[in-house]
């Protein structure tokens, strides 16, 4: 179990192997007494929803499904406001609980959905995918996008407990469980270099995902998202580490409709992009780079962008809400475990490091 210290907003997290069934023995300190809704995407309600309805409804919960279409293009205002018709139609109100089953935006859209239907109201993260269980489900972030770019309309709202069952990731399609592993990789880059040096150590069983390492993987993530957040809920100072390759990566996405790139690939190719302007700018060693970079290759994601232009990536950046006063807010490595935040980087230098970053140079 990982706890996040937030004063009476503290939750846990359980992480664990084939105890799906165990579930309702963890929420028996949640409300029962008004309806409750399970939010999920068709494909993870193909494979779960039924089993883990009945199972929310076996702790004692009202609850009924609702089921989104799943994908980049669902993650908007309008599918929250379906949503929100649904739950006035059940009955919910102040005292009901929002489940969300699925993977990284099915947790923030039921996220922000919680955080804003009758100004809050408590939500439970069942994370199906490697990203959300090691990094979105954690934390209180929740968001949809706006046509203009990824995240812009949010909110922290923090859950009332994190259910992670590894078991999941059994029926997770490869090119997702890689997405996930570019966050993993992220919080050795921002906080601890043991932990890098672990999954160099390890790639063997990170490839054949080898359920015990898995598990440590998992933990030792939310263990550090959970001292990080302890430490900057709202994202006021060292939190903005964990945007490490985002503000490259959310460029990417958006200039390619989010269909060339799943997140973890953006993040990892941004990922490289922040090594390398840290290295022109004297902060990264050349070795650190090479490390970096080797790593993300030998787990099987991206390491360059093709066919954009470095102009329009920048455009796309300054759109970013990281950005403040009109300047960049860039998430740079100064080694292996430790990174910094610089704000004053010439365009110049970004549109060259991008050159640099592409496959066409």
């Amino acid at each position: 179990m990982v706890r996040v210290e937030l004063g009476p907003r503290s939750y846990d997290i359980f992480v664990g192997e084939n105890w799906w069934h165990r579930m309702p023995d963890f929420l028996t300190s949640i409300s029962r007494k008004s309806p409750a809704i399970m939010i999920t995407d068709k494909n993870v309600f193909s494979l779960y929803g039924m089993r883990f309805l009945e199972l929310i409804r076996q702790a004692g919960f009202q609850a009924e499904p609702a089921i989104i279409p799943g994908g980049e293009d669902c993650k908007n205002l309008a599918t929250c406001t379906l949503i929100y018709e649904q739950m006035v139609t059940d009955g919910l109100d102040r005292g009901s609980t929002v489940f969300a089953l699925g993977g990284g935006i099915v947790g923030d859209v039921a996220g922000f959905v919680a955080a804003t239907y009758m100004r809050g109201i408590p939500y439970i993260q069942i994370p199906t995918t490697l990203l959300a269980q090691v990094d979105s489900s954690v934390g209180g972030k929740t968001g949809v996008n706006l046509p203009l770019g990824k995240n812009l309309v949010g909110a922290f709202h923090q859950p009332s407990l994190v259910f992670v069952e590894v078991d999941f990731l059994d029926t997770l399609p490869q090119r997702e469980y890689l997405t996930g592993l570019a966050e993993v990789i992220k919080y050795g880059i921002i906080w601890d270099r043991q932990f890098f040096i672990y999954l160099e150590e390890n790639l063997a069983r990170i490839k054949a995902q080898d359920k015990d390492c898995l598990q440590y993987i998992i933990s030792r993530c939310c263990e550090i998202k959970a001292q990080v957040v302890a430490q900057d809920e709202t994202e006021k100072g060292v939190r903005a580490m964990l945007n490490l390759g985002h503000t490259f990566g959310h460029a990417l996405e958006a200039l390619t409709l989010y269909e060339r790139y799943t997140h973890g690939e953006a993040v990892a190719i941004g990922t490289i992009c922040a090594a390398r302007l840290s290295q022109s700018l004297g902060l990264l060693s050349a070795s650190e780079v090479s490390r970096i970079e080797q790593l993300i290759e030998a787990v099987g994601l991206p390491t360059r962008f093709e066919n954009l232009d470095p102009q329009a990536i920048i455009a796309q950046m300054y759109r970013d809400k990281k950005q403040v006063g009109g300047r960049l807010q860039l998430v740079l490595p100064a080694t292996v475990g430790q990174c910094r935040i610089v704000d004053q980087v010439p365009e110049s230098q970004i549109a060259s490091l991008l050159g640099q970053c592409s496959e066409n140079s």
